[in-house]
């Protein structure tokens, strides 16, 4: 599902104040499923039976650069002067900021989903891979190619892989999984796990099994909670 960009409206006038995209699927999902027969799309999994289909392996990090995973690349419209960064910033505000030359972005607000935090300054806002570049790294079951590591870094085929939080939440998550990091804001503890699991699927991640052990333990106070994910090519 290709993540949907506002039209660019530049200095005069603002953008369209469009909806945050919900990264999730669960009991009540904020956003509606595609059916779940179009094609790659996998029909909704309760969370226990998504995290069983992850495979379990120790992690690697032997070798990791975070320049293995070129970002940010010119986005969905390289004609549109905004960087992948940015075209995620504008589809997730709240009020639509608006748009100068050169992708400078002014007024606006976003809802950062980690903490629950109401941010007024797209300045203030980090765009974070939800599966860390080191984590991914560390999850490579086979080592990818140039190509499929700057498709993950860039990817906004789906609403899952890039998110728009607090700078502060994002430094605070670092590199970590759901082992040795969770939002503050408990409320999105489901759609955290539900989410990460999603985008592990969709790029055929493995998780190491301490990794596991905290995701069953969240499935455990999210029983409703359903996943749903469309395989990356």
């Amino acid at each position: 599902m290709r993540r949907a960009l506002p039209a660019l409206t530049l200095c005069a006038l603002p953008l369209l104040a469009s909806a945050p995209t919900a990264h999730s699927a669960s009991a009540a999902p904020a956003r509606a499923l595609a059916p779940a027969d179009q094609v790659g799309l996998r029909a909704p999994l309760p969370l226990y039976e998504a995290i069983d289909r992850l495979p379990v392996a120790p992690e690697h990090r032997d070798g990791y650069r975070r320049d293995l995973y070129k970002h940010w690349n010119r986005g969905l419209n390289p004609t549109d002067g905004c960087d992948t960064r940015r075209e995620v910033i504008l589809s997730e505000a709240v009020v639509a900021p608006q748009v100068a030359a050169g992708c400078k972005l002014t007024g606006g607000s976003w809802r950062s989903a980690y903490d629950d935090v109401i941010v007024t300054d797209a300045a203030r806002l980090d765009v974070d891979h939800f599966i860390p570049l080191a984590e991914v790294y560390d999850s490579e079951r086979t080592p990818w190619s140039a190509a499929r590591r700057e498709a993950y870094a860039n990817d906004q085929d789906s609403p899952d892989t890039l998110i728009a939080v607090s700078a502060a939440s994002n430094r605070s998550k670092g590199d970590k999984d759901p082992a040795e990091w969770l939002p503050s804001d408990g409320s999105y503890h489901c759609t955290y796990a539900a989410t990460w699991v999603a985008t592990k699927l969709r790029w055929d991640l493995a998780v190491d099994e301490a990794e596991r052990q905290a995701l069953l333990g969240l499935a455990e106070d999210c029983p409703t909670t359903t996943v749903a994910y469309e395989s990356a090519a």
